[in-house]
């Protein structure tokens, strides 16, 4: 299995940053690799236990991970797993660590797991995937950073 994870200094408040990152109607302002991001189940808002859908861009191969928020600790941590079986992931998982810094400042930090499939394949695929998500995550973060810093 597959490990990484990126940070990012962002010129907001933990809480801020926390509710924008989970604010599924909202999500699309500032999150380049999505084309649709939304909650399921009839949930109206991010929270543990919630269900939601993320669809990467076209661009990406417009696979949709359907994830479970497994823990949501505002504004500190919320992790979600992967709960569908989409193309070429066979488990997926991430967290999103929110750290306060002096001068009404944060510290986001994106931690992801993933395992690629199939099984007989992950040797080719999972070293490109890991490349594609780091520098996709890499990207995210910066946007959000941006989107605050406006």
């Amino acid at each position: 299995m597959r490990r990484d994870r990126v940070s990012e200094i962002i010129p907001a408040p933990c809480d801020a940053v926390f509710d924008l990152v989970h604010d599924y109607d909202r999500r699309l302002t500032w999150d380049t690799l999505l084309s649709q991001a939304y909650l399921t189940g009839g949930a109206t808002a991010a929270g543990k236990g919630v269900t939601s859908v993320c669809v990467g861009r076209r661009s990406l191969g417009g696979l949709a991970l359907a994830t479970r928020y497994v823990s949501f600790d505002r504004p500190h941590v919320a992790a979600v797993e992967m709960i569908n079986q989409p193309p070429f992931f066979g488990r997926w998982a991430a967290s999103i660590k929110h750290e306060p810094i002096d001068g009404g400042s944060s510290k986001i930090t994106y931690t992801w797991s993933f395992e690629a499939k199939p099984r007989l394949l992950r040797w080719l695929f999972e070293p490109i995937m890991a490349r594609v998500f780091r520098w996709e995550t890499r990207k995210r973060l910066r946007a959000l950073r941006d989107h605050l810093a406006r």
